[in-house]
């Protein structure tokens, strides 16, 4: 069994962040997004992974995420010339696929269900698809599943102006290889692209087998910042481990769960878990609250910030409000100007988002 991870597309709801930079490497928890995807396949016995870049991002994932042998795995990458769809991604990693069966993969999707089950039952009754849903409130914002009782696959649609169920797709699809000849027989959607719900939805009509499963726990989609602190959180509420590998100094206090990273310096600190800080930072006069992704590299002084993630390089200087719900991006810088100000100076990247309170 092989995997294919998208790891293309614009990002454009997290811009001014991917004007620089793929999506898929935002951090969550100080780790890139992508990576969990990777591990998630790993962990599920399947190492053979191919990556599907873009021209734009393409270089910089290749060069983060590497061969694949810090995973336990083997990954080749696949250039996507434009973002056609997610057929047309299928379509071009066909050579890599050959005749085997695979799980494609979104690689901004964070799932807490075992894969192992999804696999045994794809396998067992030797289905052509198995789609994975999610029970959501907004329905009209994803692609939505029309099953029956017994989880056949009657019917999907992207976007649903009235949904038929509360069942979206996840993002993660098991394959036999009749989906390329579905991908060979649909046509481009309205907005251009090779869908594929238009694909699955040929495979049902040809009478294949085509099943859907509900996971169990939680699906995180990080398309957006609030999404992707609520994934933050959530990650750091399931998954963080304490540690102190850095130095601490004795007029500072660490509450609750706390990950420092190597050679990071904290002075004159209060801060209270669930947060993680990566390495080579220096953190003086702060509080840091809970849920904060603090990368490598940070520089933090006198100042206060619970709930954000901070990437690696970033500046925080003498801010007197508190920093909340916040994304700050590589190498940017915060600080206050040297007299109050009467007035605010901002320079901000294109389609960004500012609240003056």
């Amino acid at each position: 069994m092989k995997a294919i991870i998208l790891s293309g597309g614009k990002g454009t709801r997290l811009r001014p962040l991917t004007y620089t930079g793929a999506k898929q490497l935002v951090p969550v928890a100080n780790k890139p997004i992508l990576w969990y995807g990777i591990e998630d396949l790993v962990k599920a016995g399947i190492t053979d992974i191919g990556i599907i870049i873009s021209p734009e991002t393409g270089a910089e994932v290749q060069a983060k995420t590497g061969d694949g042998e810090r995973f336990g795995a083997h990954i080749s990458y696949i250039l996507q010339e434009k973002p056609a769809g997610l057929a047309h991604a299928v379509k071009v990693a066909q050579p890599f696929l050959g005749d085997a069966p695979f799980v494609m993969y979104l690689g901004d999707n964070l799932v807490q269900s075992d894969l192992n089950i999804f696999l045994d039952e794809f396998k067992t009754k030797q289905l052509d698809a198995l789609t994975l849903l999610c029970n959501v409130p907004n329905p009209t914002a994803f692609g939505v599943a029309e099953v029956d009782q017994s989880g056949r696959v009657l019917r999907l649609v992207e976007k649903p102006k009235i949904p038929r169920s509360n069942l979206a797709l996840v993002g993660i699809y098991l394959f036999n290889n009749s989906i390329h000849e579905a991908i060979a027989n649909i046509q481009p959607s309205a907005r251009g692209e090779l869908e594929i719900t238009d694909a699955i939805q040929y495979l049902i009509n040809h009478g294949n087998q085509v099943e859907a499963r509900q996971i169990q726990g939680w699906w995180l989609d990080t398309g957006k910042k609030d999404d992707l602190l609520e994934a933050n959180r959530v990650i750091l509420d399931t998954c963080l481990v304490a540690a102190n590998h850095g130095e601490v100094d004795n007029q500072s206090q660490i509450i609750g769960r706390v990950r420092i990273g190597e050679r990071s310096k904290i002075k004159n600190c209060t801060i209270r878990g669930p947060v993680v800080i990566g390495e080579d930072c220096d953190i003086e006069n702060c509080f840091i609250g809970p849920y904060s992704s603090i990368a490598d590299q940070v520089v933090i002084l006198n100042a206060d910030l619970e709930h954000s993630v901070l990437l690696q390089g970033a500046k925080v200087l003498n801010i007197q409000q508190r920093i909340v719900d916040s994304l700050i991006g590589q190498r940017a810088q915060i600080k206050e100007a040297p007299q109050r100000p009467r007035a605010v100076r901002l320079m901000i990247g294109d389609d960004s988002q500012v609240e003056l309170a």
